[in-house]
């Protein structure tokens, strides 16, 4: 049997500047580079194989954990290496696991390139700001970015709730409460339920998965903090229509009136492969204006997009197709990838 070393395959990851890591049996592992797989020059591996190095990374508990889900969730600090957010499941009765890079410093808003809004909306009292995206879109990263910046700037108190904690911030003039889903708390809506005692000028919540978390959410927004929440979703109207539906019919129009009042941006990203190597973040940014409050309350979603073409300049808006003609005009990304990743395609080959 070959011998594979867990430890010096997740180096590999961190040096190759890889994302994800990929062990499945009956093939070579696999690393992700610039959103695209690539296999090791190792031998392919057997279900045993993978069993014995993720084993070697877990304590008693999650393995018995794992054994009765099939599925488990964690994050691995290995010094010297890096951190990594880990999923162990089962394919075809073999043992499987997938391993993303979680940076250990947490990157800036101007080591990101971020739009200039983002330092503007950090700064709110309170509201709803949702970073939404495919998988990999990198929302994880840009919501750290925010919270970095307030960090820097400002004496507050931050609880984040996640499963499991990513980034982990050290205290410079903000506190942070790092809470990990499983391991600190029972499940999100626990622990937002709680975080209203907990003295928080600032939430992050993980993921909105279910209709509790949504509704603690929006409540913890009207009461005067700033929440920041991240969804599947791939453009800003969709985030809206996302939140509403999860309601019921007779739900709909209190939870409209709540988010008009609350929601003060969504920014939906998504990471393309830039030519010439590396990725660049394409981002919608929806920020509430009075127009945008009443067309949520109206239930006039559909009317949302063309409110953002509007006066751009003014309200620092800007539409998924904006941004990617300027990429092209930039020479960043070639029209091909513009249009694989439109979430209007016709609308960008028209003006292309």
């Amino acid at each position: 049997m070959a011998d594979f070393d867990i430890k010096k395959l997740l180096q590999s990851v961190t040096v190759h500047g890889a994302s994800d890591l990929h062990l499945v049996s009956r093939t070579e592992p696999q690393i992700r580079l610039d959103g695209s797989l690539k296999p090791v020059n190792l031998p392919k591996l057997t279900g045993e194989n993978i069993e014995e190095m993720c084993y070697s990374l877990i304590t008693e508990r999650q393995k018995q954990h794992f054994e009765e889900y099939n599925e488990l969730d964690f994050a691995l600090l290995l010094p010297n290496i890096g951190r990594f957010r880990a999923n162990y499941y089962r394919t075809l009765g073999d043992m499987a696991a997938a391993f993303r890079t979680i940076p250990i410093d947490v990157p800036s808003l101007d080591d990101l390139g971020a739009p200039l809004v983002y330092k503007s909306l950090i700064k709110r009292e309170k509201g709803l700001i949702l970073v939404t995206g495919p998988t990999g879109s990198g929302k994880s990263t840009t919501l750290a970015a925010m919270l970095n910046e307030i960090n820097l700037h400002y004496s507050k108190h931050i609880i984040t709730i996640e499963d499991p904690v990513e980034f982990i911030h050290q205290n410079k003039k903000a506190v942070f409460s790092h809470r990990g889903v499983g391991e600190d708390t029972k499940n999100f809506a626990t622990a937002l339920k709680y975080a209203m005692r907990q003295d928080p000028d600032i939430i992050l919540i993980g993921e909105m998965r279910d209709k509790e978390t949504i509704e603690a959410a929006l409540t913890a927004a009207e009461t005067g903090h700033l929440v920041f929440g991240t969804l599947h979703t791939s453009s800003a109207p969709s985030t809206i229509n996302r939140i509403i539906d999860v309601f019921s019919g007779e739900e709909q129009p209190q939870v409209r009136a709540m988010l008009s009042s609350s929601l003060v941006a969504v920014i939906a990203q998504a990471l393309l492969p830039k030519l010439g190597g590396g990725r660049v973040a394409a981002s919608e940014i929806l920020i509430t204006n009075h127009a945008i409050s009443n067309l949520i309350r109206e239930d006039k979603i559909h009317q949302i997009y063309s409110q953002m073409q509007l006066g751009q300049g003014e309200t620092g808006m800007q539409t998924q197709t904006q941004v990617l003609l300027k990429y092209l005009r930039e020479g960043k990304i070639s029209r091909d990838i513009a249009l694989q990743y439109a979430n209007k395609p016709d609308e960008v080959s028209k003006l292309l």
